[in-house]
């Protein structure tokens, strides 16, 4: 990304110079996508287009916030989902620098709280806490969060023996009316009940879906 940035830099000086000059022009704050997107259409319309185009264009439709701190202004870009870019640019020498999240935030930082100096900066870990929580990798659970847990909790469930018993437990005790709603007292085990479940999942799928259960109450028995 970098790369393309510093060939749309030499192409389109004077547009994107016209752009963070805009920006820059804001102040010291946090500008919303919404914000930047508002002061890129303030430019001309040939600027506009020109930017559009190239590489420029596409950070500006994925950028998230801008932190403005002359002369750097500083885009959290968000490409796709799941994915962030930071990226720094001194407005007077259109140089672009590619920041580390904890870079960025530390840039962040400075809005409140000015310049370190090397000083302490409290910083706290909370990594330890979610090591063993599951981790979306694919762009599609992005956004499904409980389809995603409820994959992982199943997985889970059925790979692991010992967290079957609880569940067998349960569609055992269950009753109404003195009658068992899940299970009878010939599956004893997991493996037993993972068997059964897969027979009559086999047999459903050969059965009408207008079916009655009265049809094939006394083989599910």
């Amino acid at each position: 990304l970098r790369e393309r940035l510093d060939e749309t830099l030499s192409a389109s000086r004077n547009e994107i110079l016209a752009l963070l000059s805009r920006i820059e022009g804001k102040g010291k704050g946090i500008l919303q996508h919404h914000q930047v997107i508002a002061e890129f259409e303030e430019i001309p319309e040939e600027s506009r287009q020109k930017l559009t185009d190239g590489a420029f264009g596409e950070v500006l439709r994925s950028t998230q916030e801008a932190i403005v701190l002359p002369p750097w202004v500083a885009l959290a870009v968000r490409p796709r989902p799941g994915v962030w870019e930071y990226l720094r640019v001194n407005v007077h020498a259109l140089v672009v620098e590619v920041l580390q999240p904890a870079e960025y935030l530390h840039f962040k930082e400075e809005l409140v709280d000015g310049s370190s100096n090397g000083n302490f900066v409290l910083e706290l870990d909370f990594e330890p806490f979610t090591a063993s929580f599951p981790r979306p990798t694919l762009n599609k659970s992005i956004g499904n969060g409980v389809q995603f847990l409820n994959r992982h909790l199943s997985a889970k469930l059925f790979h692991d023996k010992e967290s079957l018993h609880p569940l067998l437990e349960f569609l055992r005790l269950h009753s109404v009316n003195g009658k068992t709603l899940m299970l009878n007292d010939r599956i004893q085990n997991p493996d037993a009940l993972q068997h059964v479940l897969r027979k009559a999942e086999e047999y459903l799928g050969t059965v009408p879906a207008e079916t009655p259960y009265s049809a094939f109450e006394h083989k599910f028995q």
